[in-house]
Order: C-alpha cells, then sequence, then structure tokens
C-alpha cells in the first residue's frame, strides 16, 4: 500500500513542537503532527478539588475542544459531545500517570487542548504536546521558589495504529483511520510501559498476531515522538 504522503508503513507524520507559544500561559505548546495542530497550553491555579483539600496532593487535569472549522465540516460551539469527555479524562490520566501529585504541593494544573486544525491523531497530539506544555509550567513553579525539583516521574506520549486495506500503519491521517478496519490509540511512557490502549475493530475482527504487530509499530513511533519531545526541552535542568 503507498501512503497518501508516501510515508513508509513504520513511519510517523513530520512532528513540529513550538514551546511557549500562548504569552500568559505558564507552559505551553504548538504541536504539528502532519496536517494536524493542537495549541496545548498549561495553567496553574493555586487550589485543588474538594476532595483533595488538606491532603497536600496537587492535581492535573484537562479539557480539550476543536475549533469549529478545524475539520472537514463545520463543528457547531457548545456541543461537548461524548468523545470530547473522553479525550478529556485520557489526556488526565496520562499525564497524572507520569506525574509526582503530592510534589507540588495543593495546586490543579489545568491542562487545555485547542485543535485549530484536525487530520487524524488530536487526541495522541494532545497528550504529546501537552506533556511540553506541564513540564514548562512545572519548570516555571521551580524557578519561581514554589517547588524544588520537576516532578515527572517519566515522559509520556501517544501514537495511532491501525489496519488498513490488510497493512498494518504507524500515526494514521484522517483519511487512512477513516477507512480502517482496525483502529488503536495507545499510551506509552518512555520506560516502554502502557498507559492506555484503545483498541476496536471497526470493520473485521483482528487476531493476536495483528495486535503485537500494532503495539510493536506503536512502541516506535511514540519512541520517535519522546525523542523529540527530549530534543525540545533539552534546556531543562530537571
Amino acid at each position: 500500500m503507498i501512503r497518501l504522503d508516501g510515508r513508509g508503513f513504520d513511519k510517523i507524520r513530520k512532528v513540529i513542537i513550538t514551546r511557549n507559544y500562548i504569552k500568559y500561559a505558564e507552559g505551553s505548546c504548538f504541536i504539528e503532527l502532519g496536517n494536524t495542530k493542537v495549541i496545548c497550553t498549561a495553567s496553574v491555579e493555586e487550589s485543588v478539588p474538594r476532595f483533595l483539600k488538606g491532603t497536600g496532593t496537587g492535581w492535573v487535569t484537562a479539557e480539550y475542544g476543536m475549533l469549529p472549522r478545524s475539520c472537514q465540516t463545520r463543528i457547531q460551539r457548545g456541543k461537548d459531545s461524548g468523545r470530547t469527555y473522553e479525550i478529556q479524562r485520557l489526556v488526565g490520566r496520562s499525564l497524572r500517570t507520569v506525574t509526582n501529585m503530592t510534589a507540588f504541593g495543593e495546586r490543579t494544573i489545568w491542562i487545555d487542548c485547542d485543535v485549530i486544525q484536525g487530520d487524524g491523531g488530536t487526541r495522541t497530539a494532545s497528550i504529546t504536546g501537552s506533556f511540553i506544555a506541564l513540564v514548562d509550567a512545572l519548570n516555571k513553579l521551580k524557578k519561581d521558589g514554589s517547588i524544588k525539583n520537576i516532578p515527572i516521574k517519566d515522559f509520556v506520549a501517544a501514537t495511532s495504529v491501525g489496519i488498513v486495506s490488510g497493512d498494518l500503519l504507524l500515526d494514521l491521517c484522517y483519511e487512512e483511520d477513516s477507512k480502517a478496519d482496525v483502529d488503536m490509540n495507545v499510551v506509552m511512557t518512555g520506560s516502554e510501559k502502557f498507559i492506555e490502549i484503545q483498541g476496536t475493530a471497526e470493520r473485521e475482527p483482528f487476531n493476536k498476531e495483528q495486535m503485537d504487530g500494532l503495539l510493536t509499530l506503536a512502541k516506535k513511533g511514540i519512541g520517535d515522538l519522546i525523542e523529540i519531545q527530549r530534543g525540545s526541552l533539552r534546556d531543562i535542568s530537571w
């Protein structure tokens, strides 16, 4: 199968990460994954949800949205869907897994993921970019003297894989995703541990051999993404 952009089956799209993209946010980045473009911001709030008050523990949570013409048809404003809420929870879970929640006090870090252009992989790009924004927000707290160290236990990134016309492909664009027999989103840490695997047979069921092949592809793609993250954050003093 020849892919639309000429990529190999095991190659991710071109990734560009621009840090400190939003002037007023404690941490932010603009991530471009092929034609998918997402602004990720991290905002620090000096309070926590009621269930954490008095525990000395912080919280990381996320919101996600798509601009009305970020995709091929207009999305109506104010119409949050079940998909939106699911992606928000996924981004929050992914970041909390690699963050030492007790090390930054009773603060909430709000992650906002705003898709300005979607061509497949918006949730995975949101996770990958949000990690950059989170690290920069925590680094600002460290520079301000509010915390001693950046409380990150590991890197985290995400990618999509799928089976299209019988071929196993890494990092699907929208057209590939829309005709995939199997679609899977995978979130992993820098130490190659899984945080979440979301896999669905859209048309044809898949076997264990195919699943193992998809996870191997995802592991490679996420490894490539984490290397890009490391390069972007090379000036951070951990």
